[in-house]
């Protein structure tokens, strides 16, 4: 059974959000450091991030129109 069937949203881990970014996993760690990285779950010893929270996060890093 998968995520959508039980009706969750799916998880990415460190290495997936930071390939997603294009960023090296360091700088997902060194954001959470500074506060600025996207809401996190911890799993054990694993973060997981929420995609939706992973769009919101975006959301808020767009550029002003000009």
């Amino acid at each position: 059974m998968n995520t959508h069937e039980l009706g969750l949203e799916p998880l990415m881990g460190v290495e997936e959000l930071a390939e997603y970014l294009g960023v090296p996993v360091q700088t997902i760690y060194d954001w959470r450091v500074a506060g600025t990285a996207p809401r996190a779950f911890k799993c054990g010893k694993r973060l997981k991030f929420a995609v939706s929270d992973v769009r919101s996060w975006l959301e808020t890093r767009h550029e002003a129109d000009r």
